[in-house]
């Protein structure tokens, strides 16, 4: 798929991590696709990385852990 115009500032990107959940150390998640039609995954990957966060991708979905601790798996 053909990711938007990565020189856009999109108002999502500040939508995404201004969630209350961001400000809370919480998750977010967001559909794969959705992230790829809307900026790229590379600028998505790029954002998070930015603000110390975690991202996973599982099932068709990103999920970012808003905070820069360690990630532990347990099963």
């Amino acid at each position: 798929m053909q990711a938007r115009d990565q020189s856009l500032s999109p108002d999502w990107i500040d939508q995404v991590f201004s969630a209350r959940a961001v400000s809370k150390g919480g998750v977010v998640r967001r559909s794969v696709l959705w992230v790829e039609n809307e900026i790229g995954r590379a600028r998505f990957i790029q954002e998070v990385d930015a603000r110390g966060f975690h991202l996973l991708e599982c099932g068709g979905q990103f999920i970012v852990v808003c905070n820069n601790g360690p990630i532990r798996k347990l099963v």
